[in-house]
């Protein structure tokens, strides 16, 4: 049984799971949108939302959480900048799960993990 279990290890050791969730956390803000698998997008979104969520508050404190999350100075500057204007008015649920199928190799479920508003032109360098 799995009561009160509250996270997904995601067949990692402590120290690889909280990296590739910083890791995918930097890239997904940076980008707007990653494809990875369902699990990972589903531990991802509790990252993901909590930076954009400290974006809103703004303080210096909120900040230095961000920055020691990221892995990326100037991403934590888009997340102050520009999601929190974005979502200024919404309170969560920043993020949604596509579902696109089976990966060929594994056959591990793969989704398109994307802001809410993201638009096709975003995280592309002009």
């Amino acid at each position: 049984m799995n009561h009160g279990h509250g996270y997904r290890k995601l067949g990692r050791e402590s120290s690889h799971r909280k990296a590739l969730l910083r890791n995918l956390a930097t890239s997904f803000l940076e980008h707007g949108r990653i494809k990875t698998t369902v699990p990972k997008a589903k531990e991802l979104r509790r990252v993901v939302e909590k930076m954009i969520t400290l974006g809103k508050r703004g303080d210096l404190h909120a900040r230095r959480q961000v920055e020691s999350v990221l892995f990326s100075s100037e991403v934590s500057t888009k997340v102050f900048k520009d999601l929190a204007g974005r979502f200024a008015t919404r309170n969560g649920g920043y993020t949604r799960i596509v579902r696109l199928g089976e990966r060929f190799g594994d056959g591990a479920e793969m989704c398109n993990f994307e802001l809410v508003d993201f638009t096709s032109h975003e995280g592309k360098k002009d």
